[in-house]
């Protein structure tokens, strides 16, 4: 790097003494800061609202730590900090308790309420949402919110929450919108800029840590990209092109001729694949673990372990086997030895003293912990993931593994999209430790270079909204603002800012294509009469000649003979127009044809049009029609629309299922359920339940009273269902039976082996329902009256128990 001028050295010290907080930051740091992080936290201390676009492992949380470092250095101002997933809340709360202390240290995330008054909370972005509806006490003095990971706006359902947040923060508060790198980061900041007013968009394409891509083709690691120095960037290595031609065999003028036979003893599978016990080896032994190995699913991760573990793998020392040790039996020692045995302890801690793990949505929130922390202390080498791994946990790694470029996303196999592609080779590569990260595909049979290039090279991905009004949302803002300025609030959104950018283009589309109309029509004028009115004739007389070739079912014959007679007035009338005897008649008819042809075009882009303005507005009223209809809201002494009683009951429920809860409890089909049939009546509204489920029947149902009820409000989802439809809204799922005598059961105490025995599911799987019917039975007992109150409360004591009651947060 050469050396400052003068000149260049005077207006960097100038620069710096502008942002005095920022350098004191900076002098406080292990390394400095990156040139775009700088630009950021400069926009931070301007008092401005910033969204910081950048890689996954780029370094923006600096960014948030900067915001809550100048806040701190002011008296009073307080910080939320909002995040996708308990799991990074619970985890980011650590990391500033760490760095501030308890006492200025808060965390809220529906099930868990440490220190909310501090001046520094951690949260879910739902509780954030929830506080700005009740204009909580908690938001006096708040100056600034950050939003991580603020791409999950584009989450189709959870992402409307994103939104609702940055529409509603009071007007004085800034915003520290971190995203992964968005292919649209200008247009989201545009947005921001229009409902948050000063805001700048800083934008890295840069990883600080250079990412080296390579295929792995039996057991030969090669480049993704040709390195020679001597080709562009982000070609395809021609060693690799080249194995590609052939089957995954590099081929050399002597052995092209047996390639054929030695294929044929293959199976024409090429060189066969490394097992992932020798992969893992293999990696050990060139210095690049840690390594993540994304598999798409929960079993393989588990087979993939097991795999590891009986080919004898050991990647640790006795040390390390023994700090290992240490700090499982630290982090489990709540949990109940009976338990232990069902929750396969004893084989989770055998491959973690090996240095292997499985971290997925199934296990155990506590086991996922125990392998986040010790994959950071570089004791556990190789973990093998699902791809929920890559959503913002912090677990950079030195090597990312994709054995496969594709996944099943519900329906089919589908490839992988350059975002996710992004986001999961962003674990590689660790900021002050490594120099390079690494990511390895897999060759399979039939694998496309090119494509895996292309899929390499294109960094970015749009961030489209996912934003749709639901009855709690338009209770809440029709007691806050009205109805007709809850219109215009809603024409705010990030998903109305999109659609009416997309008129615009459709718009001047329009405006071009009339514009070639008129030429069109000036074209096909004849001197001898008006060529529009015989060219629709024409197209008319065209039109029914076609609907009328035989086509083997003749048809009704009084219709056939109507089309006759239709046929012999329009020929007639073609023939006696003026226009049908001109010299130059086909000339204009082939201008006439293209007239047609872009005046039709043209009609459906201007529908298109009519179609996407005030859309989201559209829903907001078929949704308050609903909501009328059952008479939550009803006219006030204004002309606007007020909430009675029921509707400031839904103002407190949140979920998918607000109205189905909301008028259950208005007709008391609840009243009698005792506390374990209420949690089971919960679960049966928060279990999504599994593909091949199917039709259950009864068997998995309490008895008595719960049944009676299910039955009422399963006939309530169905009316609501059908009254949706009628008015034009999408409906929703039936109540889910599979889990409802499970959690019964766990509710009357149980044991863990018999509940997962009944439910079939795993461990992990079970605490995360059981959360959200605690988050549900939470707000019964807030908002219902009498018994079913009193009932939800002794449900959560009954339910909060065991590995469900196991909190890492101190």
């Amino acid at each position: 790097m050469s050396e400052l001028s003068p000149a260049e050295r005077y207006a960097a010290a100038k620069k710096r003494r502008g942002y005095p907080v920022l350098e004191s930051f900076r002098a406080s740091q292990r390394f400095d800061l990156d040139a775009f992080q700088i630009s950021a936290c400069e926009v931070v201390e301007s008092d401005k609202s910033v969204l910081v676009a950048a890689p996954t492992g780029a370094g923006k949380t600096i960014i948030a730590e900067f915001a809550i470092y100048r806040a701190m250095q002011l008296d009073g101002p307080k910080v939320f900090y909002t995040a996708p997933m308990k799991a990074l809340s619970n985890q980011k709360f650590q990391e500033l308790v760490a760095e501030y202390g308890p006492e200025a240290v808060g965390l809220l995330t529906g099930d868990t309420n440490v220190n909310a008054g501090a001046r520094i909370v951690v949260m879910t972005t739902e509780v954030l949402r929830n506080m700005l509806y009740a204009k909580s006490d908690l938001l006096k003095n708040l100056s600034t919110v950050v939003m991580d990971e603020v791409h999950f706006l584009g989450d189709r359902f959870r992402g409307a929450v994103w939104e609702e947040v940055i529409i509603h923060l009071p007007e004085d508060v800034r915003m520290v919108s971190l995203s992964a790198t968005v292919s649209n980061a200008e247009e989201f900041g545009d947005w921001l800029q229009v409902v948050r007013g000063d805001t700048e968009v800083i934008v890295s394409e840069e990883r600080p840590v250079p990412l080296e891509q390579h295929v792995l083709v039996g057991t030969k690691l090669i480049d993704l990209f040709d390195s020679s120095g001597l080709a562009a960037t982000n070609r395809v290595n021609p060693e690799l092109a080249q194995m590609a031609r052939f089957g995954g065999r590099s081929q050399s003028v002597g052995n092209r001729r047996k390639s054929s036979r030695q294929n044929s003893y293959r199976g024409g599978q090429g060189r066969s694949r490394m097992d992932r016990a020798d992969v893992v080896a293999m990696l050990s032994s060139k210095n690049l673990v840690p390594a993540i190995f994304f598999i798409f699913s929960r079993m393989g991760c588990d087979q993939a372990v097991n795999q590891v573990l009986r080919a004898g793998v050991r990647l640790t020392t006795s040390e390390e086997r023994d700090e290992i040790r240490e700090i499982v039996e630290a982090r489990c020692r709540t949990l109940l030895d009976e338990d232990l045995a069902v929750l396969g302890y004893w084989d989770w801690l055998s491959g973690l003293e090996r240095g292997v793990a499985a971290h997925h949505a199934g296990l155990l929130p506590a086991f996922k912990e125990v392998v986040e922390e010790l994959f950071q202390k570089k004791l556990v080498k190789a973990v093998f993931a699902t791809e929920t791994l890559a959503l913002g946990i912090n677990m950079p790694a030195r090597t990312v593994v994709l054995e496969k470029l594709e996944k099943f996303n519900g329906e089919a196999r589908v490839p992988i999209t350059p975002g996710e592609y992004t986001q999961l080779t962003g674990r590689a590569g660790r900021r002050g430790i490594d120099i390079e990260g690494h990511s390895v595909i897999q060759w399979v049979d039939g694998l496309d270079p090119q494509a895996v290039a292309s899929l390499a090279s294109r960094r970015t991905y749009p961030l489209n909204s996912s934003f749709k009004p639901t009855y709690n949302m338009a209770v809440n803002l029709i007691e806050l603002f009205g109805r007709e300025h809850t219109r215009e609030i809603l024409e705010s959104s990030f998903a109305q800012f999109q659609a009416d950018r997309a008129v615009v283009d459709l718009a001047r589309k329009v405006r071009s294509q009339k514009n070639s109309l008129d030429g069109y029509a000036k074209s096909m004028e004849c001197h001898v009469g008006d060529f529009a009115e015989y060219s629709r004739i024409r197209r008319e007389l065209n039109d029914l000649e076609k609907k009328a070739q035989p086509r083997g079912d003749a048809g009704h014959r009084g219709e056939r003979e109507r089309r006759q007679r239709k046929l012999g007035e329009l020929r007639n009338q073609m023939r006696k127009h003026d226009c049908h005897a001109c010299p130059e008649r086909e000339s204009h008819a082939r201008w006439a044809e293209r007239w047609w042809r872009l005046k039709r075009e043209t009609d459906q882009l201007s529908r298109q049009i009519q179609n996407r303005t005030g859309a989201v507005a559209k829903i907001f009223d078929r949704v308050t029609d609903v909501l009328t209809q059952l008479k939550y809201i009803e006219p006030g002494k204004n002309g606007d629309m007020t909430l009675n009683e029921h509707g400031r009951v839904l103002r407190r429920i949140y979920g998918e299922r607000d109205l189905l809860v909301a008028e259950s409890l208005r007709q008391g089909f609840w009243n009698s359920l005792d506390a374990a049939s209420l949690a089971a009546m919960a679960t049966t509204l928060v279990y999504e339940p599994r593909r091949d489920e199917g039709d259950l029947g009864d068997r998995y149902l309490p008895r008595g009273a719960f049944r009676e009820a299910f039955d009422k409000t399963s006939t309530l989802w169905a009316q609501l269902d059908d009254l949706e439809r009628d008015n034009r809204l999408p409906g929703s799922q039936p109540l889910a039976k599979g889990l409802a005598l499970s959690m019964y059961r766990w509710a009357n105490g149980a044991s863990l082996d018999s509940v997962l025995d009944l439910a079939d599911m795993a461990a992990g799987d079970f605490v995360r329902v059981t959360k959200q019917v605690i988050d549900l039975l939470d707000q019964l007992s807030v908002v219902a009256d009498g018994d079913v109150g009193r009932t939800a409360r002794k449900a959560l004591d009954d339910i909060r128990r065991g590995i469900v009651a196991y909190s890492s947060v101190a």
